[in-house]
């Protein structure tokens, strides 16, 4: 299976997805509307999605296509894109800058790509779980730090007593040299590009999480869900992205017995 041109199709789609989340990043009208769950959705989401898929289909017209805003066509075809246009959308909103695009594509229900754009930052990863590149540069996770000199990165810790052991991650905050919010997609880009050593999500969805696994494993990471099993073999998916030094640490730090 040659990957080549679909990689360069990512590519494509990241920056078709730039220009119109550009256009109305920091502005006072982004279309915001709260969705069912309460989570918000802009106008910047849902003409990002739409444009992407109308390349998908002009391109690959016999893909499947799972999309946060618009539902899921084909699941069943040989490959399958991931979209999340704006993963991050209260960052967006907060008019913060780490949120990102995220882009997958499965071959056989399998992850095998995967981008994190961030288009105002002008940072745009790619990993196809052997490499793993940042604005066509080859990066890897950071080694050597023992989980006393590591920085922790989480999308919302306050979801983690609703998913997971809040003791076990209360535990990991006292040990971690450093704990910062705002993940979301750019938190796994930080692990991935050596700047941070743990990248938590206590729950997310399979947008958030599939177009990231060939990105961590590319970079000589591992993933797995909070319990160190395979990374969405669960509903709801939960995420540890860290270096495989710390992650046996982790898994029994955060589920104590």
């Amino acid at each position: 299976m040659k990957l080549d041109s679909m990689l360069g199709f990512t590519r494509e789609l990241a920056l078709a997805s730039a220009e119109i989340i550009q256009r109305y990043y920091g502005q006072s009208d982004m279309g915001l509307e709260m969705k069912a769950d309460e989570s918000p959705v802009t106008l910047a989401d849902r003409l990002a999605e739409e444009q992407m898929r109308r390349m998908i289909l002009e391109r690959y017209p016999d893909h499947g296509i799972v999309g946060e805003e618009f539902g899921s066509t084909r699941t069943d075809a040989e490959f399958v894109w991931v979209l999340d246009p704006i993963d991050g959308t209260k960052s967006f909103i907060s008019h913060v800058p780490l949120f990102g695009t995220l882009i997958g594509l499965l071959h056989h229900g399998r992850p095998v790509l995967g981008c994190i754009h961030q288009p105002i930052l002008r940072q745009l990863m790619l990993g196809d779980g052997k490499t793993t590149t940042l604005n066509g540069e080859p990066v890897r996770v950071r080694t050597g730090r023992s989980l006393e000199e590591s920085t922790v990165l989480i999308t919302d810790s306050l979801m983690v007593g609703h998913y997971q052991n809040a003791a076990g991650y209360e535990q990991l905050t006292k040990k971690a040299r450093l704990v910062r919010t705002w993940g979301d997609c750019y938190g796994y880009l930080l692990v991935a590009a050596g700047h941070a050593d743990v990248m938590l999500d206590p729950v997310l969805n399979s947008w958030d999480l599939l177009p990231v696994m060939p990105i961590i494993d590319g970079a000589g990471g591992r993933i797995s869900d909070w319990q160190g099993g395979v990374a969405g073999s669960k509903t709801p998916n939960s995420a540890i992205a860290t270096v495989p030094d710390l992650h046996p640490e982790l898994v029994r730090l955060l589920n104590p017995q």
